[in-house]
């Protein structure tokens, strides 16, 4: 087995944006920082907000955690929206009313949104953006591969797909509603996953030869765990992300390079006024 190994390559990347981070700081004198809206007070969701304080502390940009009730979610985000010494803002999902979740996302600056999950984004996904950076970073083909998405979520899959097909490749989906998952996966040279359903892609499902990405997040009882069975990766003959350190970094980096770009924005406008 090749292992995609995205802890690797954040460690890269995690050194190019605090230089970064400190020429805005000592040139420019802006202090990047993100802002939290949490609504959930979900365990799962203190494991995220660690992360991202820690890379944050990391890199020398300011994370503001503010964890407040669903119905005052608006009013924050109007004041950060409006304070220019925050760069970029997310609402942690889920929220507890999911009915409500694009009209918060969309309240969202868009130019602060470094999620990229406003309806009409200015910035590239984190998630979407980390798988592409990954199978970069490993010289994957992907514009003579048939590539399968298997979930369209807003988090993930719907613009990842989006993202892959504005590059010109051969992408197919495949969501809850499709019947033949199996067939379909089995054609597939590259395999993307992210339905955060536990072991939904199997060792049977899975071509010689395949590439494999596990950006799924769900629990069971070992914790959290991804879309991909633990018999895909007992196989010496495919490509694929571990169970731990695959995709995962490289969203916490790709969250933080928008972070950056934005406060470089910043302090272009800076410069021209």
């Amino acid at each position: 087995m090749r292992t995609l190994n995205g802890a690797e390559i954040a460690e890269f990347i995690k050194e190019r944006q605090a230089a970064q981070v400190r020429a805005l700081r000592q040139a420019h004198n802006i202090y990047p920082k993100l802002a939290i809206v949490r609504t959930n007070p979900a365990p799962v969701v203190d494991s995220y907000m660690k992360l991202k304080r820690e890379y944050g502390a990391a890199i020398l940009v300011d994370v503001d955690v503010h964890t407040i009730p669903q119905a005052e979610a608006l009013a924050l985000i109007a004041n950060l929206n409006a304070d220019p010494t925050v760069h970029g803002i997310i609402v942690q999902l889920p929220i507890p009313d999911p009915a409500q979740t694009t009209q918060i996302l969309d309240a969202v600056d868009p130019n602060k949104d470094v999620d990229g999950l406003h309806s009409q984004p200015v910035l590239d996904p984190a998630t979407p953006t980390a798988v592409l950076w990954l199978l970069a970073s490993y010289n994957i083909e992907l514009r003579s591969k048939h590539i399968l998405v298997v979930g369209q979520g807003r988090l993930v899959g719907k613009p990842l797909t989006a993202m892959l097909r504005a590059s010109g490749c051969n992408v197919t989906t495949a969501d809850r509603t499709t019947n033949d998952l199996p067939t379909k996966v089995r054609a597939a040279d590259i395999v993307i996953t992210a339905t955060g359903v536990p072991g939904l892609i199997t060792t049977d499902m899975v071509k010689v030869g395949a590439v494999v990405v596990d950006a799924g997040v769900a629990t069971d009882k070992n914790g959290l765990v991804g879309d991909v069975a633990p018999n895909v990766r007992a196989r010496d003959d495919v490509i694929i992300t571990p169970e731990k350190g695959g995709v995962g970094p490289l969203t916490v980096c790709a969250l933080f390079e928008n972070v950056i770009q934005a406060a470089q924005k910043l302090a272009r406008q800076q410069k021209d006024s």
